[in-house]
Formats: structure tokens, sequence, C-alpha cells
């Protein structure tokens, strides 16, 4: 078979995957793009000619909006607070199931990973009852354990983002936890043999040896955890819906209500192109800290 023939043979294999993605994602995001640039709304629905043009007034508006601040303060409480602990969990977690001291392993793996396969939804309306300030169980044990009076969880301006991290945490270690104990099997074990010859201890392997072979995992892993958490959406919208005082909306929830509450689609898509921007620049930081730890 000459290069030709191969080539096309490619394109045709490729052609109903490519097809797909420009369908389902090349397309909507430059219509997006594009909408972003002008005052989309309900109206706009039924007439495509009542659709203006605005250039960047979407974008100056968006900084312009107290709430949008608020929003990213928000947002990146929950990453720089929730992807570390996120990632601490994870990493614990591995670090037990894959010891040589644990029993039943793939019976805690599925136990801790049954959280990240269960809907979102269903998790977040569990935990708003577990908050309750009157009859959660949280309370009910902090009370009949240590004597504390009820607290408002989701009330409480200063613990309605913690307690969010702390259900998203829960809700999602067990999946990071997996790419940590595949991690863990690929160093090998002659490594940790030759360090007990010579006298090394458990946290001496440990920061010798398990956190330097982890380290290409643990960017990854760091990666898609802020990029998730990034796009905090469905816990603050089951949970709280952006209360008290606005103090768990996020981007996603603000461009949400924008989008699909009051029909200012432009607005909204704009919002997210913003968001978009905000990601690209972590990612490109973290493949550029990655490139330099692997040279």
């Amino acid at each position: 078979m000459t290069t030709t023939s191969r080539t096309a043979a490619a394109w045709l294999f490729l052609s109903p995957a490519m097809a797909a993605i420009a369908i389902f994602f090349v397309v909507p995001v430059l219509s997006a793009l594009i909408m972003s640039f002008t005052d989309f709304d309900i109206y706009a629905l039924g007439n495509l000619n009542t659709v203006r043009f605005m250039g960047f007034k979407n974008y100056i508006r968006i900084f312009e909006t107290p709430l949008f601040w608020t929003a990213m303060k928000n947002t990146f409480y929950f990453v720089i607070v929730g992807a570390p602990l996120s990632v601490f969990v994870s990493l614990s977690a591995a670090l037990m199931v894959n010891s040589k001291l644990a029993k039943f392993k793939p019976f805690y793996r599925t136990v801790y990973f049954l959280p990240v396969v269960t809907s979102l939804v269903a998790v977040a309306i569990v935990w708003r009852y577990l908050f309750h300030p009157a009859h959660g169980l949280l309370n009910y044990a902090l009370g009949n354990l240590f004597g504390i009076a009820p607290i408002d969880w989701l009330g409480n301006p200063d613990l309605a983002m913690p307690a969010i991290i702390l259900m998203a945490v829960w809700k999602g270690f067990g999946y990071n936890m997996l790419i940590f104990i595949a991690g863990l099997q690929n160093i090998p074990e002659e490594l940790y043999e030759a360090s007990h010859m010579d006298g090394a201890g458990g946290w001496r392997q440990f920061m010798d040896i398990t956190v330097p072979m982890l380290a290409p995992t643990s960017v990854f892993v760091v990666m898609i955890t802020i990029i998730g958490y990034f796009q905090l959406f469905a816990e603050p919208y089951v949970m709280t819906e952006g209360g008290p005082m606005n103090a768990t909306t996020s981007i996603v929830l603000m461009m949400y209500d924008q989008g699909f509450r009051w029909w200012n689609m432009g607005y909204a898509a704009a919002i997210a192109f913003v968001l978009f921007a905000v990601i690209l620049v972590f990612s490109i930081i973290q493949m550029l800290i990655q490139r330099r730890m692997q040279s």
C-alpha cells in the first residue's frame, strides 16, 4: 500500500469522528464566540433580525459588573482551597489502599470510587440535608458528641463555601485516587528495597522515591482537578442557589443565570469565554511547570 493510500485510508476511518467533533464541538464553540459579540437574547430566538453586533461591549460590561468579581473571587476560593485538599485526600487514600498492609483492596477501591459515579445532583441534595441546621446529621453529631449548638452551614456566608468544598472533595477524590494508585504501581519496587537496605525509613522513602516518581502523575491530577473546580456549578445551584448573599455564586452559575434565567445569551457567552481564558492561562502555567520538571 502506497503512502497516499494509507493517508486516504486514515482519513476515511477518522472522518466519522472528525465530523462528530466538528458538528458538536467546533460549530457550537464558534457560534458562541460570535454570539458573545452580539446582544443575542430571547427575542433573537424568534427573529434573528433583532440581533445587533456590539463589539466588546459584553466583555466591558462583565468587568464593570460587581457580581462578576464576586463570582470570580468565590470561584478562585473554591479552586485554591478545594483543589489542593482534593489532591491531598486522593493521594492519602491511594497510599493507604496501595499499602502492603492493606487488606480487601478491591473493596476499598470500589467504595471510594462510588461517589464519583453517583449523580452529582443526588449527592448535592443528600449533603444539603446533612448540612440542615435543625435536622442535619452533621449538627446532630456535633451536638451529641461535643455539645456544639446547631450551625447554619449553608445559610452562613462564611461557612457556605467551605461546606460546598467539603462535599466536592468527598464527591471527587475517588477518581484521582485511582490515578495515583496507577502511578504508585508503576514505581519499581527495587527502589524501595534498595533504600530500605540503606537504612531509609518510611518517611524518607516517601520524600526521596514516591514524591519524585509521582511528579508527572501529580501534575496531571492537579491540572484536571483545577480545570474541573473552575467549572463549579451544580453544587451551589442545588445546595444554595448562589447564596447566601452571593457567597457561593460561581462564574458558571452566573453564566447560567444570565443565559437561561434572564436569556442574555450574548452576555452569557462572553462570560464563558472569559472563564475559558482563565482556565487556559492556568493550564499553560501547569504545562510549563511539567516541562521544567521533566527536563
